[in-house]
């Protein structure tokens, strides 16, 4: 699954002021509840079949279900099954026989179904049991989770067709234990059982479920049954459905279909979305050794989804963030995304985790993968770009080294582990190991774990012995270390020179209540003209080492190949930066050169900033861009060239609004044009920096602009425009606002609240006021979007009705009572959000 988009908590900038919201990595967390041991659940019965038949009370928003579930005993001989079935009504439970149904005691109390058999059944013995039931998901009163907003298992999207903006759809969520909540199953990631499904819906509606379509069948009475079947066992979470008016664009991958289910609208740029989904199940088929394993791969876009995306087997469900058309494209696609959701079909659908606290095995690989696929797809420098963003939003999310466990048994709900330890942290270890195994054993390993594991569970220690058996080493102390500890390392490191000698001295600095840390590193030293390689080992919290060299090092380049998980903190000068952009060229020593240089803000370091412009890296680029200091005369002649160039023919539409609005920021008139003619784009981001860029060139001219520009490209800058609206606030421009808060979604009122605030700040007329007010409450109540607006707003607010009160102590008349009338009114809204 891929928490990116929902599992991260989204925020306000610090003062609630000029910018919009914004979205932040899941925090990793501290378990309030690490007295209790995880174990994995333990097998009474195990599932081997499951048949469905189900339909739909849109109205009531139920499910409708007859049940045909195969079981037989793990090992002991029992005469009982316990199965989940979350807040369902059970019409009948019956033992399937020859001549006919058997009914069976049964009592279903507190989410669970306890079924007496009709006798003790050994493990050589199936049996089937029938049950009819409803599934009245809305009524089930469930918690979901930062990373997986809610939890009811099956969904059912504008059913009365009362929103004419939004589809009518059905769709299930699985993951953690929650196919339970439309069917009552053994809802464990360690069971694993095949499966067909028929799902009766209006006609005009398409479904998808697992496995492969094997009939269609209409009924009479305007409906029809869809029948689908998975012939290879897969664990319950996996199971999916989704019903709506998709159309499916067809690809193929060996024989086997691949399909685009996509609202009608987004149709035409499915291949543009997921066009290369058949490379990169051919690149990951290869470089794992083990061919595509099912038998066909379908991914759908689904409206309020409640997480990023979920890799149901064979039919990934997308929220409708991937959904874009060919405008939207320019500025940016999922495809990171698609690509962690397809590794997911060998890590964690073909081999799943055994339980929760092994979550690394599903949640880790997939990030990998997502990892190892931009290196394939763009080159090594889009590779160590990916890395580095991962470990930088595990580093971002955590304080003193201290982290929880890769592969952990103690937390207090399993919800907790969708964390950037399991998701980032662990991709990164696993290119780490794979840097230190070498790539032919790793991915040797990695085959032989799947091979081994294939259709069942697997865990860390299996991994472990698959890597043992390929190598012949032992590989206990890395995962003992990386795996079975938490934290990281932070490294303070001391470079000098004398009598000859570079010396470094390294200090582990993390937590004294972190590890103490074992870590091969590479170390390249640039000195006389010539780099020499050193390796050392780094095994106590204080070492000193030392190396011959012909002059004093321009360089120490320390963890070459950046592998390390974890932080370093050294004495590198500003000298040392500008030779490392120039001479030690891997992706992380650029960034961290350029970063260095912006924050040094020297005349030397702009030096290596204009290089920065022609960088490789669109967003070191773009970084260059943002440092560049154009109030120095020499540097701003050399940059406005290349500025210039990069504005008009960029190929990344985030560099080249970077330096449309640099190049707005010189306050020249003769840069007008070009913002006149960036609102010709087809790119939305180039359009609204050049709506931002004329507000700062020609504020008067800026607002009339906008009449040249149709609905949907205003749509989409709607956080320019906002923030246009600001500058002079008239009533007129409420309507704007009220359109986005009455029917926007949860992207669109994020990325214009706080300029909404700022505006009902700056505007002098109460009745304004009042309705903004009531439009943001309602949005935020629409959207269920209190946990995330109404701490930060309820401040706002606060701030706002006292900087209007002293205000009105100021003036008098009618001023001072339109004034005191909008300090009440924020003073209102403050309270109301306090009593959420």
């Amino acid at each position: 699954m891929d928490k990116k988009i929902i599992a991260c908590g989204i925020m306000l900038a610090s003062a609630f002021m000029a910018k919009p919201l914004f979205a932040q990595e899941l925090p990793v967390e501290k378990s309030n509840n690490l007295n209790i041991y995880r174990v994995t659940a333990t097998k009474v019965n195990d599932l081997i079949h499951t048949k469905l038949d189900v339909s739909f009370d849109y109205a009531k928003r139920y499910l409708f279900g007859k049940e045909w579930v195969t079981l037989k005993p793990h090992f002991y001989a029992t005469d009982s099954l316990t199965l989940d079935a979350q807040g369902m009504d059970i019409k009948t439970v019956a033992l399937v026989g020859v001549k006919g149904n058997t009914p069976l005691k049964y009592v279903y109390n507190n989410n669970k179904l306890y079924i007496t058999l009709n006798k003790k059944y050994t493990n050589t013995e199936k049996y089937t049991v029938y049950i009819a039931y409803t599934a009245k998901p809305d009524e089930l009163k469930v918690k979901g989770s930062a990373a997986i907003t809610d939890a009811k298992g099956l969904y059912f999207i504008n059913p009365d067709g009362a929103d004419k903006n939004k589809p009518t759809q059905i769709w299930t969520q699985g993951e953690t234990e929650s196919s339970s909540a439309w069917f009552p199953t053994i809802d464990k990631p360690d069971q694993k059982t095949t499966e067909e499904i028929s799902i009766t819906v209006k006609s005009k509606y398409t479904t998808l479920s697992n496995g492969k379509l094997v009939s269609q069948k209409a009924n009479a009475d305007g409906t029809r049954t869809d029948t689908w079947k998975m012939e290879l066992p897969h664990s319950p979470y996996l199971f999916m459905m989704a019903v709506g008016e998709f159309k499916i664009t067809k690809d193929t991958y060996k024989g086997k279909e691949v399909s685009y289910y996509l609202e009608p609208k987004y149709a035409p740029y499915a291949k543009q979305i997921f066009g290369k989904t058949p490379d990169m199940i051919q690149f990951y088929s290869n470089l794992l050794g083990v061919d595509y394993p099912w038998n066909k791969y379908a991914q759908v876009v689904a409206r309020d989804y409640v997480s990023g995306a979920m890799e149901n087997t064979t039919a990934t469900l997308h929220g409708e963030q991937v959904q874009k058309t060919d405008r939207e494209l320019l500025d940016e696609n999922e495809e990171g995304t698609i690509a962690h959701e397809l590794f997911h079909q060998w890590f964690g659908d073909y081999v799943t985790a055994e339980s929760w606290s092994n979550l690394t095995m599903n949640e880790s690989f997939a990030t990998f993968g997502e990892v190892i696929w931009h290196g394939h797809d763009a080159g090594k420098d889009a590779e160590d770009k990916s890395r580095y963003e991962k470990l930088q939003s595990y580093l971002g999310s955590t304080k003193k080294g201290e982290s929880p466990v890769l592969a952990r048994f103690y937390y207090n709900d399993k919800e907790d582990m969708f964390d950037n330890v399991s998701y980032a942290k662990g991709s990164i270890i696993l290119y780490a190991l794979k840097n230190q195994m070498g790539d032919a054993a790793f991915y040797k390993s990695l085959n032989r774990y799947l091979t081994t594991n294939a259709f069942k569970n697997g865990e860390t220690h299996q991994l472990r012995l698959a890597m043992e058996d390929v190598t012949g080493k032992d590989w206990s102390p890395y995962f003992n270390q990386w795996y079975y500890n938490g934290g990281h390392p932070i490294l303070s490191i001391d470079y000098g020179y004398e009598n000859g000698k570079a010396t470094i001295k390294v200090k582990q600095t993390q937590d004294s209540s972190v590890q103490t840390f074992t870590l091969p590193v590479k170390i390249d030293i640039y000195a006389g003209g010539q780099k020499i390689r050193k390796e050392v080992l780094i095994n106590s919290r204080e070492q000193n080492f030392s190396f011959e060299v012909s002059a004093k090092p321009d360089l120490i380049d320390f963890d070459v190949d950046k592998i390390l998980v974890g932080e370093t903190n050294d004495n590198k000068t500003a000298e040392n930066y500008y030779f490392q952009y120039k001479n030690a060229p891997s992706y992380a020593n650029r960034i961290e050169a350029l970063q260095f240089i912006m924050q040094s803000k020297a005349k030397s370091g702009q030096l290596v900033l204009l290089e920065g412009l022609k960088d490789q890296s669109a967003d070191l680029r773009t970084l260059s861009i943002d440092g560049i200091n154009l109030d120095d005369t020499q540097i701003k002649a050399a940059a406005l060239p290349i500025l210039l160039q990069i504005a008009k023919t960029d190929k990344n539409t985030e560099a080249r609004s970077a330096a449309i609005l640099k190049l707005a920021e010189t306050g020249d008139q003769a840069y007008k044009n070009l913002m006149l003619e960036s609102l010709k784009d087809r790119s939305y981001r180039v359009i609204a920096a050049g709506v931002d860029g004329l507000a700062k060139l020609a504020p008067q001219e800026s607002i009339a602009t906008l009449a040249s520009l149709d609905e949907d490209t205003k749509a989409h800058i709607a956080a320019s425009i906002a923030t246009l609206y600001i500058n002079e606030p008239k009533d007129e421009y409420q309507a704007f606002y009220d359109n986005i808060m009455l029917t926007g979604d949860k992207n669109e009122v994020f990325a214009v609240v706080g300029q909404y605030f700022q505006y009902l700040r700056a505007n002098n007329n109460p009745v304004v006021t009042e309705k903004g007010i009531m439009n943001i409450a309602g949005a935020i109540e629409r959207l269920k979007l209190q946990s995330y607006l109404n701490k930060q707003l309820s401040g706002a607010y606060t701030a706002a009705a006292q900087a209007k009160t002293q205000q009105a102590a100021a003036v008098s008349g009618e001023a001072k009572t339109k004034l005191s009338k909008q300090a009440e009114l924020f003073k209102k809204g403050a309270a109301d959000l306090g009593k959420e």
